[in-house]
């Protein structure tokens, strides 16, 4: 006699999903304490990300109005429109919603995903910060947060200028720090600090209080602003928390035609990759046209939210169904 399959069953506890509603109901206060206006944007667009790092998923839509089948994406997150929200006069927004990336699952990972994210208009990112520090607070009871630039932590943690190192000088780096040589190394600047970064920095950052890394290479942030004080940085910032990248904010960049520049750069770097370029978002350029208002913004994953507020060690036990069981 066999054993049914158990694989029906969710893998999180009915206490993780009370837990999920009540984490939840917190983010909502927050931000209505604030006057903070909740939104909800489509998760099919015909544009998608132009991010080389990033795989967006696509399906077929058979019903379009000009009668012929269309691609249409799975957003990895709702920036873009939001952003044409802010374009057209919403104000302040938050909106919490799913998003897709097509990657692998793991403790952190899930290609299905729940994601806060919000706009403040006329705050900078420094501003913005104080706005995410204050919701970790509120529903992680963190102590005040910590900040250290970019190329702070990494001349701390990997002996290196992110902003000065040549792609030789950080290879000869990444063998000393131990990367595996069996693998490929990867041959340019950013790809290679990005892996240094994961590997060898965020172990280390944010243990006992959230911590937020700001001033990343422009190369690395093609949504936010290029920092006026130092052109070879950008105005964008991540936060960590034992052992967890939380979020990723901008002070967000409002030129349209410098984002169609990036984006078309994102795909000149893709195609060199040997990956398919990706079709721009010409409805959020359009807006960008119209104007975006001076603002900030950031994505937050309130799955690893969940986690670090039930101290659970991975995303399977806060999920009703992974993917593996979708």
């Amino acid at each position: 006699m066999t054993t049914p399959s158990a694989h029906w069953m969710p893998t999180a506890s009915l206490f993780a999903l009370r837990q999920r509603a009540a984490l939840l109901r917190l983010i909502r206060d927050f931000f209505a304490e604030q006057g903070v206006l909740e939104v909800e944007t489509p998760l099919l667009s015909h544009g998608t990300v132009t991010d080389v790092h990033i795989a967006a998923f696509s399906t077929v839509f058979d019903y379009s109005e000009q009668g012929s089948q269309e691609t249409l994406f799975l957003q990895t997150s709702p920036e873009y429109a939001m952003k044409r929200l802010l374009c057209a006069g919403s104000g302040d927004i938050y909106q919490i919603c799913k998003a897709f990336r097509h990657e692998g699952a793991g403790r952190h990972h899930n290609p299905e995903f729940t994601l806060l994210e919000w706009y403040r208009c006329d705050y900078d990112h420094h501003q913005l910060m104080g706005d995410v520090d204050a919701l970790l607070q509120r529903v992680l009871n963190t102590p005040q947060a910590e900040k250290i630039s970019y190329q702070q932590v990494c001349m701390r943690e990997l002996d290196i200028d992110p902003l000065a190192v040549s792609l030789s000088q950080l290879q000869r780096q990444a063998v000393t720090l131990g990367l595996d040589m069996a693998s490929a190394m990867p041959d340019d600047v950013d790809t290679l600090l990005q892996l240094l970064f994961s590997l060898y920095v965020e172990p280390k950052i944010g243990q006992e209080a959230p911590c937020f890394v700001y001033g990343f290479p422009v190369n690395q942030a093609a949504l936010a602003r290029v920092n006026s004080e130092d052109p070879r940085t950008a105005d964008r910032f991540e936060v960590y928390f034992k052992g967890i990248e939380l979020a990723n904010g901008f002070y967000e960049l409002r030129d349209a035609g410098e984002q169609r520049k990036r984006f078309d750069q994102d795909n000149g770097l893709r195609q060199r990759q040997g990956l398919a370029p990706m079709p721009l978002d010409e409805h959020f350029l359009h807006a960008l046209e119209e104007g975006l208002p001076a603002c900030s913004g950031v994505a937050m994953g309130v799955d690893r939210l969940l986690m670090l507020s039930q101290g659970i060690s991975h995303i399977d036990q806060v999920l009703a169904f992974p993917v593996s069981r979708a």
